[in-house]
């Protein structure tokens, strides 16, 4: 079982979503620093992916920071992967971008982006 949660969509590459949903686990909590992060081969079997894109994963996370490889030990968290408020904003930007383009792609306004925004914020709680 991996330690974080990923539906795969149709329409972006799929390193990409597993990086975010991992970037997601870390900043959520759900992955902390120290944590072991499943190898290549443990990856590419639990998400039924090909083993040079579970590679590509892996080198993408290590890259950001989220992740550090040590030999014999394999990857862990890093001590500190998207623990600031500037990763937590950078990775909503990447939602941000995709809600824009799917708002441009149905022809909605700016104004009609953010009271469905709006709607939604104040539906799970917000003030």
């Amino acid at each position: 079982m991996l330690p974080f949660a990923i539906e795969l969509r149709a329409g972006l590459p799929v390193a990409e979503q597993i990086v975010f949903a991992v970037k997601k686990a870390v900043v959520g909590g759900q992955l902390r620093p120290g944590d072991k992060f499943p190898s290549v081969r443990v990856l590419s079997q639990e998400l039924r992916i090909n083993p040079n894109t579970a590679h590509k994963v892996i080198a993408a996370l290590v890259a950001a920071g989220v992740l550090v490889t040590t030999p014999a030990i394999g990857s862990i968290v890093a001590e500190r992967a998207m623990g600031g408020r500037q990763e937590k904003a950078e990775l909503l930007g990447d939602e941000l971008e995709r809600v824009v383009v799917e708002a441009k792609k149905l022809g909605l306004s700016l104004a009609e982006v953010q009271a469905g925004l709006t709607a939604h914020w104040k539906k799970l709680g917000g003030k």
